[in-house]
């Protein structure tokens, strides 16, 4: 008995090891094929393969297996774009994305606390906003704004989903219109934050969506939370907190010199 317990353990650390070094050559290799082939297809072609699990289930399951998967996805595909985008030559940021894709496969992802699944939202929502602004200035706006739908309704579904309430469609969709609504007016008026020397770029529209959505989801939870005792000071302090730093964001740091249109 001691001796198949004494095996299974090391079959469990010799398996958990494995799933380390695998998902860690996926976040370096992730960025460096992209960098050294000099286009995103190889890097999202990595990506894509080892989501495979997505793809082996019944094609009734496949579409919910797909949106139960979107903020990884999404994590995935704009850790290449945004490798791509910064250049052909080995940069700061280059390294920067290998540390945070291989974390995010093998420690953040992996989570599925409520706090956890916040903080995941928020991550997809912030990547994935800035790949689709920085590749919006050379693909047009009609892309952005699919884009930005398909990213504010994975992240609230994400959050939502692993909630008490079942009925968040109509939530998910509504955040959806919102990210696209704002990245329309937003399109014309587009500030970068550059860090040249890192090759570093942040989109304004990243920050601000990223923003909302931790307003929104968290002002949805406190309705679940709630429900019928739901007062707006329960979700006052966030708000206004949201409010006054978007605010200044859009009043103190949109000068000229970033837009990128």
């Amino acid at each position: 008995m001691a001796d198949y317990i004494l095996a299974r353990k090391s079959r469990n650390i010799a398996s958990s090891a494995v799933h380390v070094f695998l998902n860690l050559l996926l976040g370096v290799g992730a960025v460096l094929v992209t960098v050294l082939s000099g286009g995103p297809v190889l890097g999202l072609l990595l990506v894509f393969i080892s989501k495979w699990r997505i793809f082996a289930v019944r094609a009734r399951y496949l579409w919910l297996n797909i949106k139960s998967n979107l903020v990884d996805i999404i994590v995935g595909v704009s850790v290449v774009l945004l490798s791509y985008y910064a250049g052909s030559s080995f940069l700061a940021v280059h390294f920067l994305l290998m540390v945070f894709y291989s974390v995010w496969l093998i420690i953040i992802k992996p989570m599925s606390s409520e706090r956890a699944t916040l903080a995941q939202s928020l991550i997809a929502v912030f990547l994935g906003m800035s790949a689709a602004t920085i590749m919006s200035a050379s693909v047009g706006v009609t892309l952005l704004v699919i884009l930005a739908f398909l990213i504010g309704y994975a992240a609230s579904r994400h959050v939502l989903s692993q909630s008490d309430d079942k009925d968040y469609t109509l939530t998910t969709l509504v955040c959806g219109l919102v990210f696209a609504e704002v990245s329309w007016l937003c399109y014309a008026w587009e500030i970068i934050y550059p860090f040249e020397a890192a090759g570093i770029r942040i989109p304004q529209l990243s920050i601000i969506l990223t923003i909302f959505a931790f307003v929104y989801n968290y002002a949805r939870q406190a309705m679940i939370r709630y429900q019928e005792d739901f007062r707006f000071k329960h979700i006052l302090v966030p708000v206004v907190f949201g409010v006054a730093l978007i605010g200044i964001i859009v009043l103190c740091f949109s000068d000229p010199i970033f837009n990128i249109h």
